[in-house]
């Protein structure tokens, strides 16, 4: 997500979502102005290299790196299905599986001991959680 390269909008609203920062305490932790942030966010402006390095070391270390917040308690990771979309450790695990293809062998062989997953319900078949 954060390269160096460039940071879109997106990547830093996003950081800023995952670690529940508001945009000022953001900023504080970036050691830069809040209206520099809000700029990366409408993607007015885009952050240095040396904030890209900081919003980095944040995604690192979580919610708990930033000064004067307490860590939160760790939250159940998602069961699976589409909730595993939101886990930041299924994304990182892509990446290494994207990244080194011998890892990608090894998963995909490991993976032939698991059986298929069952097919998700059509729409018309799934519960509202609102009706009951």
């Amino acid at each position: 997500m954060l390269s160096s390269g460039s940071v879109l909008a997106e990547d830093v609203q996003k950081l800023r979502k995952d670690l529940r920062l508001s945009l000022r305490e953001l900023a504080a932790a970036l050691r830069v102005e809040p209206k520099e942030v809000a700029a990366w966010e409408a993607g007015e402006l885009f952050p240095t290299k040396r904030a890209v390095l900081a919003m980095q070391r944040l995604r690192e270390q979580g919610p708990g790196a930033v000064a004067g917040r307490k860590p939160s308690a760790p939250s159940a990771p998602p069961t699976g299905g589409v909730a595993r979309l939101g886990d930041p450790a299924f994304w990182r695990v892509v990446q290494k599986l994207v990244a080194h293809p011998a890892l990608f062998d090894e998963v995909a062989a490991l993976s032939e001991k698991y059986p298929e997953p069952a097919p998700a319900a059509p729409p018309s078949e799934r519960q509202d959680p609102e009706s009951g």
